[in-house]
C-alpha cells in the first residue's frame, strides 16, 4: 500500500513532491542579484548564503526546511539544456509580470512574454526567461481572474 507522506510547516499542511531544485551558475555574485530580484515577486527570498563563490538557498520561510531552490557555483555549466526548465509557481498575474520585468532589468533574457498559454489551459499566465547562465526558467498563475459560473440545471 502506497501512502502519501504528510507533513506540517508553518502551521499548515504542506505537501510537495519535490524538496527544492537546484541549479548550477558560473558567477554566483551575478545569479544572487538575478535571482534576488526574480524570486520577490514570487514570495521566495534569499534565506542561506553559504558564503564568496559557494552556492545560495531561496524559499519562503527561514530555515533548512524551507529550502525551495538552491544555485551553486560550478565551472562548467552547459545550457541549454534541451527540453528542460524550471516553473516558479506565482500568486497572481502581476507577479508573473513582475517576475518577467526583473529578470530583464537583471542580465536575464526573453525566452517567452507574459501572457496567457490556452493551449496549455484557459487561466495559465506564465512568462519565460533565460538567466545569465542559459537556463530557462519560467514563473506561472493558474488563478483564473474571476470566479467560474455553473449554472443550476
Amino acid at each position: 500500500m502506497l501512502r502519501l507522506a504528510r507533513t506540517w510547516f508553518e502551521g499548515e499542511r504542506y505537501n510537495a513532491m519535490l524538496d527544492h531544485v537546484s541549479l548550477g551558475v558560473t558567477d554566483i555574485k551575478r545569479s544572487r542579484r538575478f535571482y534576488d530580484a526574480v524570486l520577490i515577486p514570487l514570495g521566495l527570498v534569499r534565506i542561506v548564503d553559504f558564503g564568496e563563490d559557494r552556492g545560495l538557498d531561496y524559499g519562503a520561510a527561514p530555515g533548512s526546511t524551507g529550502v525551495e531552490f538552491t544555485i551553486t557555483r560550478e565551472a562548467d555549466v552547459r545550457t541549454p539544456v534541451p527540453g528542460a526548465h524550471i516553473c516558479f509557481r506565482a500568486p497572481d498575474r502581476a507577479a508573473v509580470d513582475a517576475f518577467h520585468a526583473a529578470a530583464l532589468a537583471h542580465g536575464g533574457r526573453n525566452d517567452g512574454l507574459p501572457g496567457l498559454r490556452a493551449k496549455y489551459h484557459a487561466d495559465y499566465y506564465g512568462a519565460f526567461v533565460l538567466d545569465p547562465d542559459g537556463h530557462r526558467i519560467e514563473a506561472v498563475c493558474h488563478a483564473p481572474t474571476s470566479p467560474a459560473i455553473v449554472a443550476n440545471g
